[in-house]
């Protein structure tokens, strides 16, 4: 059996990468962890800068789905996540290994339809 590297998870994220990884601005990221202090807990360094744990940052696609894809206020969000956070969780999940599935997929048929090209070409 071939070795397989495992992906690397941090143990914490900087206000740029999680704003990065949601595609949104760290100022919208730093007004969410205020709104929603019951989920978003950061800690901080020595030089007083926000550190995001893992289940800050799935927190916060938990918010970014409630909010900018449901259309959701931020009170409707926090009352969802307060009153059912692992429904959301897990939807939230899924749509994102979805996702991942969906990109993998497109490279392979793009490369099909390239290797078809060359074929055809030669």
């Amino acid at each position: 059996m071939p070795y397989k590297e495992k992906a690397i998870e941090k143990l914490y994220y900087t206000i740029g990468e999680v704003s990065e990884i949601l595609g949104e601005n760290t100022s919208l990221v730093r007004f969410w962890a205020q709104k929603f202090p019951d989920f978003i807990k950061p800690a901080r360094n020595k030089k007083g800068n926000r550190m995001f744990s893992a289940q800050d940052l799935s927190n916060f696609k938990v918010i970014y789905y409630l909010v900018k894809e449901c259309g959701m206020t931020l009170e409707g969000a926090h009352k969802r996540m307060k009153d059912n956070i692992s429904g959301v969780d897990k939807r939230v999940e899924v749509i994102s290994k979805l996702t991942g599935i969906k990109e993998k997929l497109l490279n392979v048929s793009s490369l099909l339809v390239a290797s078809e090209q060359k074929e055809v070409q030669s």
